[in-house]
């Protein structure tokens, strides 16, 4: 009875899973093409994708690499970009039950994105190894098959074809800012200060010093400082409560 109930939950968890991994098979192949219409071969655009998945920074570390940047632009980009997970996944743990050995958390952090952590943190009650691994196993599939026949796509079509698929991926974060920007006038003021700082250090020749790494590092700081200082987040009063 117990293999089955464990049999179930993963099952469970696949069918769960699903709806993400289809996501995630469109959103790679921009992914995909973009690597490879930046001249990234197809072993490496997918060993980005099976090693990582994060969209946004896979996009950051892309540009990086294609502007030839250091290793510490790299590890810093990743830190600021990805440091949600890390808080996603210390809030998870309140979720997990006690088939959760210590190698078990580190295999479930490896695959923690906004959407397995949205359908996890959204059960009742705890959730067991089977059904994790279960949640996380198609979306992770997806992702690295979407990001595969992305590359081999892009090195087999023309390169005008190429570039307008590549935007695909963009037109994602695009669909992500815009509804919560629509309703938070901080998330709205963060995302335009961003692009007016990212406007600033492309075409002023003054910061033309400024790597493509850093010039993301800088934005996500002043932008959200600022964005935290001027539109802070209100603490909920216990009358609220």
């Amino acid at each position: 009875m117990e293999i089955k109930a464990s049999k179930l939950k993963f099952k469970n968890g696949l069918r769960d899973g699903l709806p993400i991994a289809l996501g995630y098979l469109s959103v790679s192949f921009g992914f995909g093409i973009s690597a490879a219409s930046k001249g990234l071969s197809t072993l490496p655009a997918l060993l980005i994708s099976m090693t990582n998945l994060t969209s946004a920074g896979q996009v950051a570390g892309l540009s990086v690499i294609v502007a030839a940047g250091t290793l510490v632009e790299i590890i810093m980009t990743q830190l600021i970009i990805n440091l949600r997970y890390s808080l996603m996944g210390l809030t998870l743990t309140q979720k997990l039950d006690d088939t959760f050995s210590t190698l078990h958390r580190m295999a479930v952090a490896f695959f923690i994105t906004d959407e397995i952590y949205a359908v996890a943190s959204s059960k009742s009650g705890g959730v067991n190894t089977r059904y994790m691994y279960g949640l996380g196993f198609l979306p992770y599939i997806g992702w690295a098959a979407g990001t595969l026949f992305g590359a081999v796509a892009g090195s087999l079509l023309p390169a005008s074809v190429s570039s307008a698929l590549g935007i695909a991926i963009y037109g994602m974060f695009v669909a992500i800012i815009v509804p919560p920007a629509k309703k938070d006038r901080g998330i709205l003021f963060a995302v335009a200060i961003a692009a007016l700082i990212s406007c600033a250090i492309k075409y002023i020749p003054l910061f033309s010093f400024i790597t493509q790494g850093f010039a993301i590092i800088i934005c996500a700081l002043l932008a959200s400082c600022l964005a935290a200082l001027i539109f802070p987040v209100k603490e909920e009063s216990e009358n609220d409560c």
